[in-house]
């Protein structure tokens, strides 16, 4: 008989997943008994798919691209930060037979930022790049860290700007154009466009930078993306990807559903030493 707790996580694609893996280093190192497999679910066929894992005895799902919006709508009871950011990357299934949804992103996002690289985001001046659903989800995590201003920058105006409306109550939260930046300058900004998985830039002066600037992709590669290159080449006081960022989210998801919280730094090393081997 299988007692071992079933978790996986679900996208289409999903065969670059490195959550297996993390997960996996997490399981050993905490000494749960666990199992987590990757699935490529049919477009269309989320929730079917989501039910019969949890009606099989799946115990927690991770959710990756296409489907977090409809684990929004699968979950039956939501957390706070997961009505926020509008999407769902991880469910979880209650003692009551409710299944729970929350988003641990932006979460894994400031905690690799303060606790892995050292960084200060209180008092400090963000420019978010994008207003995509990556970005929704790290709004409010980086809000309640008390930054000074919060400007959510897209090629859309309008979509910058509702965010803004949207999380107005959260801060000093402005939305604009690229064009608009001309003249201001962040100590935070961070790209969360999917520009670097097609090799881009988003349409950036060169001097956005105050003098101790750090700049952060969400995206992660074996090679700097271009937006850290570009960084670089702007005297960025510091340029990191978003693959702590991946090890953070898991761990927050990893916390929910067996209540302990695995020491990330070596499990992050373990993951970069792989990437660039």
């Amino acid at each position: 008989m299988d007692i071992t707790d079933k978790y996986a996580v679900y996208g289409n694609p999903i065969k670059h997943s490195k959550s297996p893996q993390i997960h996996k280093l997490f399981a050993e190192q905490t000494g749960e008994h666990m199992v987590y497999r990757s699935h490529q679910v049919e477009l269309g066929k989320f929730a079917d798919a989501a039910q019969s894992f949890f009606d099989n005895g799946g115990k927690g799902l991770n959710i990756t691209l296409p489907f977090k919006l409809d684990a929004y709508e699968f979950a039956g009871q939501l957390s706070d930060r997961a009505r926020l950011a509008g999407a769902v990357n991880t469910l979880a299934l209650q003692g009551d037979g409710k299944i729970y949804g929350d988003n641990t992103d932006g979460a894994g996002m400031v905690r690799d930022m303060q606790h892995n690289l050292g960084w200060q985001i209180e008092g400090k001046r963000i420019l978010l790049l994008g207003a995509g659903g990556a970005v929704r989800g790290v709004i409010e995590p980086i809000a309640k860290q008390n930054p000074s201003l919060i400007v959510v920058a897209n090629r859309t105006v309008g979509k910058a700007q509702k965010l803004a409306h949207d999380f107005a109550e959260y801060g000093d939260i402005r939305g604009c154009s690229y064009e608009a930046l001309h003249g201001n300058q962040f100590d935070i900004i961070i790209n969360g466009t999917s520009a670097s998985l097609a090799g881009e830039l988003p349409p950036l002066e060169t001097n956005l930078l105050s003098d101790e600037a750090c700049c952060y992709d969400m995206m992660y590669g074996a090679e700097p993306t271009p937006f850290m290159r570009w960084s670089a080449e702007n005297m960025a006081w510091a340029v990191a990807d978003g693959l702590g960022m991946l090890v953070e989210q898991a761990a927050e998801s990893f916390c929910i559903w067996r209540g302990v919280r695995p020491k990330t730094r070596e499990v992050i090393d373990a993951m970069r030493a792989q990437l660039e081997g």
